[in-house]
């Protein structure tokens, strides 16, 4: 069995970094601290991202705590249900993956897809390597579902039997398309691809030209996008603004402008994970993503805004994560969540 094999040693070859997209960049790791924070409190657990995520001297507010806990487990949990819908018969695409530990976790659960594949910036992906390969807890779970004698991993990229991380631009398509191939992605099985604050930093074409790539390239597809919502109001302007001063534009804030009520088309190419009481959601949709997502050939779409879907949170979980720490005013999260939605 896996004792008597011997065991895959990395294989390092040197890559020039990137050096464009700094403010978006800075997002990633401004996300990371945040969930680490989150983390330490005890809003969730996860073993794995003090490895790769420093731990801010910096309090987090609490509804900033909290929102990212209703991230989370959003995400989380259509994760899981795509995965026992498909009977982990399926692959995953996390698109701007940044630090997240998701595939960590679903292997302590035995709730792995067939392959976990991890696309960010070269830069960030270069980071991401170098803990992997120093931290045992993050590459032991990589080299014990490895079936080959070698790991070959460069600067920007690493490909396994079961996990594969690559660095690329996601607005270049042939290029994505061709990195993802050499790393085995394949066209016929049910695939998940997540977006987490991703889309937003693209221009509505480029991001229209993803999704359809998505839409087209796969027979049976699902995919979940959080993003902000709401950004024509004086909250969202503010967003805006402090995002600006950081260098950091948000290229397609344009289709983050208008809601609408929750969208379903007909005869969706996927079978959709339903949402959390999908079936009386008074889900919330924007407009202009309804026609990106529509017109790309994504045929069913439904959503909901963040303080609906943490209204909806099991209530002992609620209970058990306001006690953590003392929110004066409930207006700010939900003045916070309403400007964010899954769908």
């Amino acid at each position: 069995m896996a004792a008597s094999l011997r065991r895959p040693s990395f294989t390092t070859c040197s890559s020039p970094t990137d050096t464009d997209d700094e403010g978006v960049r800075g997002t990633c790791e401004d996300a990371s601290i945040c969930k680490r924070f989150a983390v330490s409190i005890g809003y969730w657990q996860d073993p794995y991202i003090q490895h790769l995520v420093r731990l801010s001297k910096e309090r987090k507010a609490p509804e900033i705590n909290r929102g990212y806990f209703a991230r989370v487990h959003g995400v989380s949990q259509l994760t899981k249900a795509f995965l026992r819908k498909t009977e982990c018969n399926c692959q995953i695409l996390n698109l701007g993956a940044g630090m997240d530990t998701t595939f960590w976790m679903l292997k302590d659960e035995d709730l792995l897809p067939r392959k976990y594949f991890e696309i960010d910036f070269p830069m960030i992906v270069t980071r991401k390597l170098h803990s992997i390969k120093l931290k045992p807890l993050l590459s032991k779970p990589i080299l014990d579902l490895h079936s080959e004698d070698t790991l070959q991993m460069d600067g920007h990229m690493m490909d396994s039997t079961r996990y594969a991380i690559i660095g690329a631009d996601l607005r270049d398509i042939p290029d994505l398309e061709e990195k993802l191939k050499k790393c085995n992605m394949s066209t016929q099985l049910p695939t998940l691809l997540i977006a987490e604050c991703v889309l937003v930093y693209m221009t509505p074409e480029q991001s229209a030209n993803l999704l359809k790539w998505a839409a087209n390239s796969f027979e049976t597809a699902m995919f979940i996008n959080y993003e902000q919502v709401n950004m024509d109001d004086r909250f969202g302007q503010i967003m805006i603004e402090n995002l600006r001063r950081r260098q950091c534009d948000l290229a397609g804030v344009e289709t983050c402008k208008s809601l609408e009520s929750q969208v379903r088309g007909q005869r969706p190419r996927c079978p959709l994970v339903p949402l959390a009481n999908r079936e009386r959601a008074s889900s919330l949709r924007r407009r202009e993503n309804r026609e990106r997502l529509l017109t790309s050939r994504w045929e069913s779409v439904s959503a909901i805004d963040m303080m609906e879907l943490y209204s909806k949170l099991p209530r002992a979980e609620v209970i058990r994560i306001e006690s953590l720490e003392f929110l004066d005013e409930m207006e700010l999260l939900e003045q916070l969540m309403q400007h964010y939605c899954l769908k």
